[in-house]
This record gives structure tokens, sequence and C-alpha cells, in this order.
């Protein structure tokens, strides 16, 4: 939830939930998943529900990791987070909802689990697999957490192959120390330069948080390195605090310097792009995988 101290500009104006995003979150609730658009609090989930698009969580809903920016984590709660104990029907619990919800297009994220032997990367490929044997028309996209850096469990998560691996830098690498400590920038770019040389096939992407204090010409270098990993997709969007706890937003970045931003992407070489002060990784995926595969010449 955001904080009700700040104004926000009239650009971040919603409209309300309809019937249908109502339903889908009434089906999400009733299943126990968890989702990134409630976890989260994501301004876009109204929207999103009532398109029938859904972001799943999987591997629980507590980060190991301290991310200042994140509603899913310990910052100003005082206590160390508790990772919760695999549920290893998940999977299928996952693949069935989609099915149910009639997705033709899935996004499965998850929290970080520094805690656990594999990092959580047999989860994503079982994940994978279910929904794949419930319909293999299915488009899917896995949105990673780095994996402390490991080929061999990029490996394990990316098989069976998704059609999109995800894997969002957030912010440029001079805010790492502050923004996220328990990562490493070139770390996260090493994680998508190594999904293209193992999995050359799979469209990948990656996202960037602005308003947080970064520089323009930091911007640019965060999108230059993006590109020299052949990083084929990219989102940039506006920070907002999900509380006073968190790490202050520094500037709320006119929607004139988001289109500017996508120019400057568009400029060099990524298939798509998507810049918008509500944009998030995960939104508008179809579409951003449609237009990176050829399939749709144009997204505003």
């Amino acid at each position: 939830m955001l904080s009700l101290n700040i104004m926000l500009p009239s650009w971040f104006r919603q409209a309300i939930p309809g019937r249908r995003a109502l339903d889908v979150s009434r089906m999400l609730l009733e299943s126990g998943a968890h989702t990134v658009c409630k976890e989260a609090s994501c301004p876009n989930s109204g929207r999103c529900l009532g398109e029938g698009i859904v972001t799943f969580m999987i591997l629980g809903n507590t980060c190991t990791r301290n991310c200042s920016f994140c509603n899913i984590s310990s910052v100003g709660t005082g206590f160390k987070p508790v990772p919760t104990a695999i549920d290893g029907t998940e999977p299928l619990r996952i693949a069935r909802l989609v099915n149910k919800l009639v997705l033709d297009y899935a996004v499965v994220t998850s929290v970080s689990r520094d805690d656990l032997g594999d990092c959580g990367a047999g989860i994503f490929s079982r994940t994978t697999g279910e929904i794949r044997k419930i319909n293999s028309r299915i488009k899917i996209e896995l949105l990673i957490p780095d994996f402390k850096g490991r080929v061999s469990l990029l490996e394990q998560a990316l098989s069976p192959i998704p059609d999109v691996a995800a894997h969002n830098i957030e912010t440029v690498r001079r805010l790492y120390h502050v923004l996220r400590p328990q990562a490493q920038y070139r770390r996260s770019l090493g994680v998508l330069k190594t999904i293209k040389k193992i999995r050359p096939q799979v469209i990948t992407k990656s996202a960037l948080m602005l308003g947080l204090g970064e520089e323009k010409f930091e911007v640019l270098e965060a999108m230059q390195d993006l590109r020299a990993q052949d990083c084929n997709c990219l989102v940039l969007g506006q920070y907002l605090s999900p509380s006073p706890a968190h790490y202050p937003v520094k500037e709320y970045i006119e929607p004139r310097q988001f289109e500017d931003y996508r120019g400057v992407a568009l400029g060099l070489g990524f298939k798509s792009v998507l810049s918008l002060p509500l944009a998030r990784a995960s939104f508008r995926a179809k579409e951003m995988y449609e237009q990176a595969a050829g399939r749709n010449s144009c997204m505003n």
C-alpha cells in the first residue's frame, strides 16, 4: 500500500476495478495462490485482473533478501523473515489455476529463496512443466531471481524452456549498495547473458524503476549494459514507495521523459520497450512478447 501522505501526480489515477477484476481476485483468494498483484501492491492490479492477466508468485510470500524498495521484505518490520516451507503441490495447483482462468499467457515469478539448496530453481522448472502438460499452447514468462549467479540453477529453472525469461536489474549500478545490498549489478547482468548462452531461443527481458535518485546518464548506461547482454525487452516505470519505512521517492518522472527514454531504448536495439509511469515488470507482458517475437508491429 502506498504511503497516504504522498500526493501522487495526476497521471497515476486509475479506474475503479470492474466486475471481472473482482471475480478473478476472488478466485485467486480462494485458491490460496500468491500473486505479485497483491503482495507487491501493484497499481495496475485492477486493470490486469480485469483483462484476465495474473502474475503468479511461487515459493511463498517471504523473501530472504531485504531490498529497501520492496513491499515483499522485512524493511521496517523489525524482525528477520522466516521463509515458508516448500509446497510440493504448488506447481500443479498453479497450472490448474492457469487453466481455470483460461489464460493464454502466464507469468510466474517468486521471492528470492537463498535459504534453499537450489534457490527454488526446481519449483520454477516443475511449474513450467505442469502448465505445459495442461495446455502446451500457453505462453510462459518466468521472472526469476539471480540464483546467486549459479549457471546450473539457471539451466534447471529454464528447463522446460519458457517463452520469455526475465530478470530485473531494478536500478542503476550506483544505487545497488543502498537499494539491493544482497544483490550485485554485474551478477544480474551476468544472469541475462547466461540465459542467452544456454537458452538462445528465449526472449530476455529486464526492468528498472525510476525516481530513485538516478541521473539520466546512469539510466542510459544501464540500458547500454542490458543491450550488451543481448537483452531483448525493457520495462521502465516510476518507483512508488510502499510505506514511510521504505526507500523514499526522490522524483516523479514526467510522462514525456518516459517517452524520451523509450525512444533511446529502441534506438539501442531493444525489440520491445514499455516506458510509462505505471509500467511494471509484468505489465502488458503478452503484448511485449508478441512485439519481440515479431507478431505485433507497435505498442504504445
